[in-house]
C-alpha cells in the first residue's frame, strides 16, 4: 500500500469511529473519540430538528432517541446534504412503524374539462 492509500485507509477508519460507532483506530484515545462522536451526533440531531421541525413535533420526546437509532444505522454519507438525510430519516420512521405513512392525495378530475370554452 502506498502512502496515499495508507492515509486514506486511516482517515476512513477514523470516520467510522466518529460517525458509525467503529472502534478507535490505533494511536487514538478511545475516550476522546467517544466524546467527539457524541458531540457530532448531538449536532446532527439539532440540525435534523431544525430542518424537519414537523418530525420533532410529531415524535415529541421520542425524537432524539429515534434519531440516534437511525443515525447509528445510517451515518450521513459524504456529499449528502441535511435535507436528503432528513428524507432518509422520514422513510426510516415510516418503515419502522414510528410514523404512519402519508396518505396519497386523492386524484381529482378537473372541473374545467367538462365546461364549454368561454366566448
Amino acid at each position: 500500500m502506498n502512502p496515499r492509500e495508507r492515509v486514506a485507509a486511516a482517515q476512513a477508519e477514523l470516520l467510522r469511529a466518529l460517525l458509525a460507532n467503529g472502534g478507535a483506530p490505533e494511536g487514538f484515545d478511545a475516550e476522546r473519540l467517544a466524546v467527539q462522536s457524541k458531540s457530532l451526533l448531538a449536532k446532527r440531531t439539532r440540525v435534523m430538528a431544525a430542518v424537519r421541525p414537523d418530525l420533532a413535533e410529531a415524535l415529541g420526546d421520542r425524537f432524539r432517541e429515534l434519531f440516534h437509532s437511525y443515525a447509528k444505522e445510517n451515518p450521513r454519507p459524504t456529499g449528502v446534504g441535511y435535507r436528503a438525510d432528513a428524507e432518509s430519516f422520514t422513510t426510516w420512521l415510516h418503515t419502522h412503524g414510528h410514523l404512519p405513512r402519508p396518505r396519497k392525495p386523492r386524484r381529482r378530475w378537473s372541473v374545467f374539462k367538462s365546461r364549454e370554452p368561454h366566448p
